[in-house]
């Protein structure tokens, strides 16, 4: 298995992205440290993982809080002895961010992704580094999406926050790279089939005066493969992005957006 003998950390792991990679860390092998705000999500994804035979640890843990965020990653290293992997997938409620021109929007809706995505990841990637450092080994994985790096209306403060946790993750593979720690961003697109995502395409779709279907087809369309990635597409590749076996990436934004981007 990949991940055998890995200890990882998933924040927002009761989300959809973050329950599914949480799952795929843990059906190859790793130990997962489920963490997020909602203890009931987060039990429910340790239910899952424990029926298919992994193992699965909750904590409820506030990422944009330093001090809840150092003391969960000391409460792992004691109890596990390493933290292998980090992973941030937290995720916010759109309404009020995407769907609306950047000129109509208030600071408040401009500044709340700005301020609240590129602080948790800098919080849970500077613990996870911390203790990576001195075991001389690691990987952090961050997430963004498709408009930190294309021409995208109607995205709020999202894109330019996206963009700074990709910034954040190079300066990262930079600095950590000499003690044995690996930083990779996975760059996705799509996956409609997650509430977040659903919810964004209504909000794009209502901007548009289309029906939702109809900006779900406008996307797939964008992409080489004419379907979006899934988020099981997206886990799979973060378990592989997270071993061994990938160990010559890092400071690179992993491009997981069936040709929406084509680089």
């Amino acid at each position: 298995m990949l991940l055998e003998k890995k200890n990882a950390i998933v924040y927002g792991a009761g989300g959809a992205i973050g329950s599914a990679v949480a799952h795929a860390f843990a059906t190859e092998g790793a130990r997962v440290f489920l963490a997020g705000r909602t203890g009931a999500a987060l039990e429910a994804v340790a239910e899952r993982i424990r029926a298919s035979n992994g193992v699965a640890e909750v904590a409820t843990v506030n990422v944009l809080d330093a001090e809840a965020v150092e003391a969960h990653a000391d409460a792992v290293v004691r109890q596990a002895g390493s933290i292998d992997i980090s992973l941030n997938a937290i995720s916010l409620p759109q309404t009020g961010i995407q769907g609306t021109r950047i000129v109509d929007l208030s600071p408040d809706g401009f500044d709340l992704p700005m301020a609240t995505y590129p602080k948790a990841n800098f919080l849970t990637a500077r613990a996870a580094a911390r203790r990576m450092t001195g075991q001389g080994s690691g990987v952090i994985l961050t997430i963004t999406a498709s408009p930190s790096r294309t021409a995208v209306p109607l995205m709020g403060g999202m894109a330019p926050a996206w963009a700074a946790i990709e910034a954040l993750s190079r300066g990262l593979a930079a600095e950590l790279g000499p003690h044995g720690v690996r930083v990779v961003c996975l760059n996705a697109a799509g996956m409609p089939e997650t509430p977040q995502l659903s919810e964004v395409y209504g909000l794009h779709a209502d901007a548009y005066g289309i029906s939702r279907d109809a900006f779900l087809a406008r996307m797939e369309d964008r992409t080489l493969r004419k379907r979006l990635p899934t988020v099981a597409e997206i886990a799979n590749v973060a378990a592989f992005v997270a071993s061994d076996r990938a160990s010559a990436i890092t400071g690179a934004v992993a491009n997981l957006t069936g040709g929406l981007i084509a680089d």
